[in-house]
């Protein structure tokens, strides 16, 4: 069975979470990991600060061998880095386990992710690999992956409630009868998280219904 879980972490145990120290109000949200012979290269979006701000920040840490610009949609910017094997800390465990990063945002207090295994025991592996590797995670939630109208057609609970709460909202009507704020706070989380949420629903049920693949 496919399980989902979502957890938080301290802002400085992710090494993304350098940025913090310099921009205490930007959010982070990770977009993928990629991992690279002795390297973890994630990409990242960046909210509320400019991009040479950001790369400055990160250049101080010693652990970035290499950083830039991919791509800025409006006051967002999806960055690049190449992070050292020495401080991968988190990055080992979201990258080395068997697990899918579904959403990762962070800001100065914590990160909140929410990571997907195949099975109950790959989580389990997950776990224990933060146990062990001293890694502080605290868990909020474990859950199924729910089928929706048949095969491929996979979202978390938390996303379709997302949807189904925007859709019921007006959200995606013209002119739109409610807000990302106004829906984030009746969900109780924050814009960013209902945004990501947003977006990686829509992934999902566009990969399963209009791509070649589905």
């Amino acid at each position: 069975m496919v399980t989902v879980m979502e957890f938080t972490s301290p802002a400085a145990e992710f090494p993304l979470g350098s940025v913090f120290e310099s921009l205490p109000s930007v959010t982070v949200e990770l977009e993928r990991l990629i991992p690279h012979e002795r390297l973890i290269i994630p990409y990242f979006w960046v909210r509320g600060a400019e991009t040479e701000d950001i790369e400055s920040s990160f250049e101080s840490h010693v652990g970035v061998s290499n950083i830039r610009l991919v791509d800025s949609v409006e006051d967002e910017h999806l960055m690049r880095a190449e992070w050292d094997e020495e401080y991968f800390g988190i990055l080992s465990a979201l990258a080395k386990a068997n697990v899918v990063v579904l959403s990762g945002i962070g800001t100065k207090g914590e990160w909140r992710f929410e990571v997907r295994g195949e099975s109950p025991e790959a989580i389990a592996e997950f776990r224990e690999y933060c146990q062990n590797s001293d890694i502080p995670i605290s868990i909020t939630a474990v859950h199924a992956m729910l089928p929706i109208q048949g095969e491929g057609y996979e979202l978390t609970e938390t996303q379709r409630e997302a949807l189904v709460l925007a859709y019921e909202r007006g959200y995606f009507d013209t002119p739109r009868e409610a807000s990302l704020e106004e829906i984030a706070d009746e969900l109780g989380i924050t814009q960013q998280s209902l945004s990501s949420r947003l977006r990686r629903g829509h992934r999902r049920l566009i990969a399963a219904t209009l791509t070649s693949s589905s």
